[in-house]
C-alpha cells in the first residue's frame, strides 16, 4: 500500500517505529532450516561495563551489513548476541563504588555478599550497551542473548577446564607471572601492553668484598628492587670481569654479601655489562637465579608497596616513591655514579593501566591445545583472514607461544572447579579434586578461591553460546546447523586474546575425529581498523576526542552514522574520523529520500510487488539510449557490489552505490527523464524503469542503512504487502539480466557507451563554466571540434546536452586556439568567452591573476637560486619547490594564452 512520502526525512520517528516492528515480527530470529544454507556470526561480546563507542559502531555496523545481506541471499541467518562479564573491569568498578558509598572493601563483605553487590550492579547497568546497539539498528537475535556468567555458559567453561585438566593441558605451579598491583591479580602475557616510558638509567656501584675500596659499576632502571638482590651477574667471557666470578660484592642495604656469577644471558654492551640479579622481581633474573640456585627475596607487597624485607626505612612505601628514596640513599653513601635520561618499554596492565610487576606466584596454567592444527588451518586458507597480512602476525605468535596463566585472584568470574583436601599440601595433586561437582564429603575440602581468566570463557564463545556441551541444548539451539560459524568481525588488537584461542578451542572440543573444516569456529575473519581522530590520535575519554555515538545518532540518524563510518573505512586500515563524514551520510539519506519522493510525485506507480511485475511494465520498444545506459549501469553495479562484499570490501561497495545513485540516476537519468514524463506514451515505461532502479538500489543499500530503506520500500510498495525488505531476495546480475531478457529487453551496451561519452562532455562543460564563474549562467556558448561520427552522437543528444550543461548553443566547428578548451571523448570542447563573459571585466581579472602568478614565480625562482636554501633544505623540500615552480609557470602560460585570446 502506497503512503505519501513526507517532505523531510525525520530519522528518529522512522527508526523507532521500524525497530519495534522488526522485534514484534521476530525478523531477527535465527532458526535452522534444512532447505537453506546457514549463515552465522557470533558478536564479539562487549563488556558488561561498556557503553557504545565509535569502535563498536564500526564493528557492529560491519557485522550487521554481513547479516542483512545474508538474509537477502536467502540464507538461514543467526547473529548471536551476548555480553562478557569482564572480570577485572567489573570487579574494580564495584569495589570502587563500595569504597565510595560504604567505605568498605570486598573482604569486609565476604565473597558471597560481595558477589550479590556485583550482580545487583550488573542488573542495573549491564544492559546499557545492548540497548545502544539496538539504536544503531543491529539485527541480532536478542531472544538468544547470552551472558558469560549465565549458569549454562558457566558450566560449559568449567567443563572445559576439567576436560583440559584430564587431557594433561592444565597444571598448577609456582612461576613468575605478570602481576597487576591495582587489580591484585595475575595476568597473561597478552594482557600486558608495552608502552615507551621516559625514565632514568641509574649507574651505581657495589663494593667488592675481596677487594675493599674497589667497586663494580651496575646500571639499572629499577633501584627500588635493590633490597631483593641476591647476586651480581657478568658474562663468563667478558675479559673485564672473568677473574671476579665466584667472588662477592656488598649489597649496600640491607647490607649483605652477594656472589658474582657468570651467565651468558648478560648483554656485555648494555650499561657496564654488570647486572644486579633480583630473582623475585624480574623474569630473566628469576631464570638466572634458577640456573645458579639463588635465593628469592620478594620485597613487595601485592599492591606494589614495599614489605618488611626491604628494611624499616622502606616498609610500606609505594614502589615509585621508594625508587626516589633508594636513589637518594645511594647518593648519600657515595654509591651513585650517574643518572641519565633513558627511554625503555614498560609493561602496563591492559585493564588497570598501571605498570605491572613480575611476581613469583602459585597459579594455574594451560598448555595450549591443537597448536599445530591452528597454524595449519590459517596457513592453508581453511580460515581466511581479511586483510591477509594478519595471518603472518597470527602465525608468528603461535610459533612463539607461551603457556597461558589462566587463574585470576578475583571473586567475579568462573570459580575454578578444584577442591583441596583441608590441611593438606596443595602442591600435591593427590590432594586435589578436579570436577564439576564438589566431593561427596564436601566438609573435608576447600574450593579454589581463584576464578578463571575472562578470556578462558570467551574462547568457547562460538559453540558454548549454542548449548555446548549439553547435547539436548545443542539440538535446541541448532549448534550442529550453525557451526562452524561463517564470519567473525573483530579488532586486530585481540587477535591473540580471542581469535587464536577460539580457533584452538574449536579444534580441540568440536566434532573430534572430523575434518578441520567441521571443527574450526569460523571460516572468515575480518579485522577492522582503529578509529582515530582527525589528527591520527587513538580516541579516548582522557583526550576528549571520542564523540558520543548516541549524540551523533540523535543529530544525523543511525543510518547517517552507519554510512558515514563505512565511507571512511577502507579494508583493515585505520580510520581518521571527522563528523563531516557522518553529515555526508545524512545528506545521502536526504538525497535518497528526495529522489523517492520525486518519483512518487511524478506519477502513479503500477504493480511494484515484485521484480517481474515491474519489468512487465516496461515497453521494450520505448527504451532509448539513456534507458539502456541506466540498465547497463545497474547490471554493472550489482556485479561490482557483490564482488566487493564477497571480498569484505565494504567501503568500496558503498562508494559504488553512492556514485551510481548520485551521478548516474539522480544527476543524469532523472534529469533526462523529465522530458519523457511529459509524453503520455513514454511515461509508463520511464516510471517503471525508475521504479526498477530505485528498487534494486534500496535492496543493495538496505544492509548499510536499514531504517530509511525499509521506510521507502513500503512507501512505494516495493514487494508484497505484509513483508519486510529483508524478505525479498536480492537478485544477482545474471538473474536480473535474465529477467529483462524474458520480457524482451536486451540491454544495448553500445548505447551505454554513447551516453557515458555525453555525460563526460556535460561534466567537462560544467567544469569550464565553473572555472570562469559561469556556473549559474544558462546562455553560455561552446564550440566542439570533433569527427563526423562524434558529431552524429552530439546532434542526437543536443537538447539534453544544452539543458544539463546550461548552454545556449554548442556549435560543431573549430575555435580560436586561444579559447579555453578541454578534451572530451567526443572531441575538443571550447568555451566561447567572447559571447559568455564581460570581456573587459574578465581581462581585468586575468591581468590581476597574471600579476600574482608573476610574483609567485619570481619568489620561487629566488628561493631555488639561493644556495643557502638548496644546500640546507631536505631534498624532498627542494624537489617540492621545483615542482611548484613548474606548476606556476604552466599556469602563467595558460593565463597569458587565454588573455591573448580575449584581446583578439
Amino acid at each position: 500500500m502506497l503512503t505519501t512520502i513526507a517532505k523531510a526525512y525525520e530519522p528518529r520517528d522512522v527508526e523507532t517505529r521500524w525497530y519495534a516492528a522488526w522485534i514484534e515480527n521476530r525478523c531477527f530470529s535465527g532458526r535452522p532450516d534444512p532447505d537453506k544454507e546457514p549463515y552465522c556470526i557470533v558478536i564479539p561480546p562487549p563488556n558488561v561495563t561498556g557503553v557504545l563507542t565509535m569502535g563498536h559502531v564500526l564493528n557492529n555496523t560491519l557485522q550487521d551489513i554481513l547479516i542483512r545481506r545474508a538474509r537477502q541471499q536467502g540464507k538461514a541467518v543467526l547473529w548471536q548476541p551476548g555480553t562478557d562479564h569482564a572480570g577485572i573491569a567489573t570487579q574494580t568498578r564495584v569495589e570502587r563504588q563500595l569504597r565510595q558509598t560504604e567505605g568498605k572493601t570486598r573482604r569486609d563483605l565476604g565473597r558471597d555478599k560481595f558477589l550479590e553487590k556485583v550482580w545487583e550492579w550488573k542488573e542495573t547497568h549491564g544492559g546499557i550497551i545492548i540497548d545502544q546497539l539496538k539504536k544503531l539498528g543491529c539485527s541480532c537475535d536478542w531472544e538468544r542473548e547470552v551472558f558469560t556468567l549465565d549458569p549454562e555458559y558457566s558450566r560449559a567453561v568449567q567443563h572445559s577446564f576439567v576436560e583440559l585438566f584430564r587431557r594433561g593441558y592444565v597444571y598448577r605451579g609456582k612461576r613468575m607471572v605478570h602481576w597487576c598491583p591495582a587489580s591484585l591479580t595475575a595476568l597473561s602475557d597478552e594482557e600486558v601492553i608495552m608502552k615507551p616510558q621516559k625514565g632514568i638509567l641509574y649507574k651505581m656501584r657495589y663494593e667488592l668484598v675481596e677487594h675493599p675500596g674497589q667497586f663494580l659499576e651496575i646500571s639499572t632502571t629499577r633501584p627500588e628492587t635493590l633490597m631483593g638482590d641476591t647476586a651480581v651477574a657478568v658474562h663468563p667471557e667478558d675479559d673485564r670481569y672473568q677473574h671476579l666470578i665466584g667472588q662477592h660484592v656488598w649489597r649496600p642495604f640491607p647490607r649483605q654479601k652477594l656472589i658474582i656469577v657468570g651467565d651468558t644471558y648478560i648483554d656485555r654492551e648494555f650499561g657496564t655489562g654488570v647486572l644486579k640479579v633480583t630473582p623475585a622481581h624480574d623474569r630473566n633474573d628469576f631464570d638466572i637465579g634458577q640456573r645458579h640456585n639463588l635465593d628469592v627475596i620478594d620485597v613487595f607487597h601485592p599492591d606494589g608497596t614495599l614489605n618488611d624485607l626491604a628494611g624499616p626505612e622502606f616498609a610500606g612505601m609505594d614502589r615509585f616513591k621508594a625508587r626516589e628514596k633508594v636513589a637518594e640513599k645511594l647518593r648519600e653513601l657515595d654509591l651513585m655514579v650517574a643518572e641519565e635520561p633513558y627511554e625503555n618499554n614498560v609493561g602496563f596492565s591492559e585493564r588497570a593501566d598501571v605498570p605491572i610487576e613480575p611476581r613469583l606466584s602459585e597459579q594455574w596454567f594451560l598448555k595450549y591445545p591443537a597448536v599445530e592444527e591452528a597454524k595449519q588451518v590459517v596457513g592453508d586458507g581453511v580460515i581466511r583472514f581479511h586483510p591477509e597480512r594478519w595471518s603472518k602476525v597470527y602465525l608468528h605468535w603461535l610459533e612463539n607461544i607461551q603457556d597461558w596463566c589462566i587463574s585470576r585472584q578475583l571473586w567475579w568470574g568462573h570459580r575454578i572447579p578444584v577442591w583441596y583436601r583441608k590441611g593438606s599440601d596443595r602442591s600435591d595433586p593427590t590432594n586435589w579434586h578436579v570436577d564439576l561437582e564438589a566431593p561427596a564429603d564436601a566438609e573435608n575440602w576447600e574450593q579454589e578461591e581463584d576464578v578463571l581468566d575472562t578470556w578462558a570463557s570467551s574462547w568457547l564463545w562460538p559453540f558454548a553460546t549454542m548449548g555446548w556441551p549439553d547435547e539436548q541444548r545443542q539440538r535446541e539451539q541448532g549448534l550442529d546447523y550453525f557451526y562452524p560459524t561463517s564470519s567473525l568481525v573483530t579488532g586486530p588488537d585481540i587477535i591473540f586474546f580471542w581469535v587464536a584461542r577460539m580457533i584452538m578451542a574449536g579444534l580441540e572440543f568440536m566434532h573430534p575425529g572430523e575434518p578441520v573444516e567441521k571443527r574450526i569456529p569460523f571460516k572468515d575473519v575480518y579485522f577492522t581498523g582503529i578509529i582515530r581522530d582527525i589528527q591520527g590520535r587513538k580516541m579516548s575519554k582522557s583526550l576528549g576526542n571520542s564523540p558520543d555515538p548516541l549524540e551523533l545518532i540523535a543529530k544525523y540518524g543511525a543510518d547517517g552514522l552507519r554510512l558515514g563510518v563505512i565511507l571512511i573505512a577502507p579494508q583493515g586500515q585505520d580510520i581518521r574520523f571527522s563528523e563531516d563524514r557522518v553529515e555526508t551520510g545524512r545528506n545521502f539519506c536526504n538525497k535518497l529520500w528526495n529522489a523517492c519522493r520525486f518519483r512518487q510525485m511524478s506519477g502513479e506507480a503500477g504493480d511494484n510487488s515484485s521484480l517481474g511485475a515491474i519489468i512487465g511494465r516496461l515497453d521494450p520498444t520505448r527504451l532509448d539510449n539513456d534507458d539502456h545506459a541506466i540498465l547497463q549501469g545497474l547490471l554493472d553495479l550489482v556485479r561490482d557490489v557483490n564482488q566487493a562484499l564477497d571480498s569484505f570490501e565494504f567501503n568500496t561497495a558503498v562508494q559504488k552505490i553512492f556514485s551510481f545513485f548520485w551521478s548516474d540516476l539522480c544527476d543524469w537519468y532523472v534529469e533526462v527523464s523529465k522530458a519523457k514524463l511529459q509524453e503520455e506514451k513514454a511515461k509508463e515505461t520511464c516510471l517503471a524503469l525508475q521504479d526498477l532502479v530505485i528498487r534494486q538500489v534500496l535492496l543493495m543499500l538496505h544492509p548499510y542503512c536499514p531504517f530509511i530503506t525499509e521506510e521507502l520500500w513500503h512507501s512505494i510498495a516495493y514487494g508484497p504487502a505484509g513483508q519486510f525488505i529483508q524478505d525479498q531476495r536480492l537478485e544477482g546480475t545474471d538473474e536480473l539480466e535474465q529477467a529483462l531478457l524474458d520480457h524482451g529487453v536486451e540491454v544495448k551496451k553500445e548505447a551505454a557507451l554513447e551516453v557515458a561519452m555525453l555525460k563526460e562532455l556535460v561534466t567537462q562543460a560544467r567544469s569550464l563554466k565553473a572555472e570562469y564563474n559561469l556556473a549559474s549562467k544558462r546562455d553560455t556558448s561552446f564550440f566542439l571540434s570533433c569527427s563526423e561520427e562524434q558529431a552524429a552522437i552530439v546532434r542526437a543528444g543536443a537538447d539534453k546536452i544544452k539543458r544539463l550543461a546550461g548552454a545556449k548553443e554548442i556549435q560543431l566547428r573549430e575555435a580560436e586556439e586561444t579559447a579555453p578548451a578541454v578534451v572530451t571523448p567526443l572531441g575538443t570542447l571550447y568555451l566561447d568567452l567572447a559571447s559568455s563573459v564581460d570581456v573587459g571585466a574578465e581581462k581585468l581579472r586575468m591581468n590581476k591573476e597574471l600579476e600574482q602568478l608573476d610574483q609567485q614565480v619570481r619568489a620561487t625562482e629566488g628561493r631555488l637560486s639561493n644556495k643557502a636554501f638548496t644546500s640546507k633544505a631536505p631534498d624532498s623540500v627542494v624537489a617540492g619547490a621545483r615542482k611548484q615552480l613548474e606548476s606556476l609557470r604552466n599556469k602563467r602560460d595558460e593565463v597569458q594564452r587565454l588573455l591573448a585570446g580575449l584581446s583578439s
